[in-house]
């Protein structure tokens, strides 16, 4: 593993009736391997603009981006991507998916047998194994998504909203789970949500985007984080700092709407 770079980054989207749009402006941020950012901001922010361009989907028009000792320049497996929708193969078991990378990488199952496994155990999918995708909840296919990303042993995970479109109990769980396996897996993960309590509970670092262009507004070290692997993530809601660094941010990102609805007005 190794750390992340971003140096500079700046994205502009040329739109095809003329004009363009200043998506991100001069990002730039260094994660240590292992560490867990949530990013947070109003929608146009270019949240999901930068995961795009960390996954290797995009390239950015200006600045660049590290993984170590060498430039990120496209999709590679050393950078795992986790999304809202698990995108499965519905027509595959949850074992199949979980094993898909490296049965198309050619690897031999008796090398990753036990890595299918271990990771059916730790996500709770232990005697799901066999199982169809179509069988399972929402909550159970994102288990079997993480499980797949892992699988391809990628040094940085990148998630995109992956617990947005679960129930509140469900969503519970699983912030519980993605804090056990980066404790677990000391894996370096970025997650974006719109959840301002899922960011601060997820996140050991935590930055704020402002819009338009996108840029980082503000960064938070928290001890969250660490205080909820295998806790009641109920009661670390409870810490006294919690409620008034909730509260803050709420504000902050309320006043970046405000003045986004200030601007559609005046135009």
């Amino acid at each position: 593993m190794a750390d992340l770079l971003i140096n500079n980054v700046s994205m502009t989207f040329h739109l095809p009736a003329g004009g363009r749009v200043e998506a991100l402006k001069n990002i730039n941020l260094t994660m240590k391997q292992g560490e867990l950012l949530s990013v947070l901001g109003p929608s146009g922010c270019g949240k999901t603009t930068l995961l795009n361009i960390l996954a290797g989907f995009l390239a950015p028009t200006e600045g660049k981006m590290l993984l170590g000792d060498h430039e990120i320049r496209g999709p590679h497996p050393e950078r795992g991507m986790v999304f809202q929708q698990g995108a499965l193969f519905e027509w595959m078991s949850v074992r199949d998916n979980i094993s898909f990378g490296p049965r198309m990488k050619g690897t031999p199952k008796s090398d990753y047998e036990a890595s299918v496994n271990h990771l059916l155990d730790i996500t709770g999918l232990g005697d799901f194994g066999d199982k169809m995708i179509y069988e399972l909840s929402g909550g159970m296919q994102q288990r079997v998504a993480l499980a797949r990303c892992l699988c391809n042993e990628p040094d940085v995970i990148l998630m995109d909203e992956p617990l947005g479109a679960l129930d509140a109990l469900t969503r519970e769980k699983m912030q519980g789970l993605v804090l056990k396996l980066w404790k677990e897996t000391g894996k370096t993960i970025i997650l974006i949500t719109h959840s301002v309590e899922e960011a601060l509970l997820l996140g050991e670092r935590l930055i704020v985007m402002a819009p338009r262009p996108g840029r980082i507004h503000q960064e938070y070290r928290l001890p969250f984080a660490e205080l909820g692997v295998g806790a009641d993530l109920r009661e670390v809601k409870k810490h006294p700092e919690f409620g008034p660094r909730r509260e803050e941010i709420l504000e902050m990102i309320w006043n970046m709407e405000e003045e986004i609805m200030g601007r559609s007005e005046e135009a």
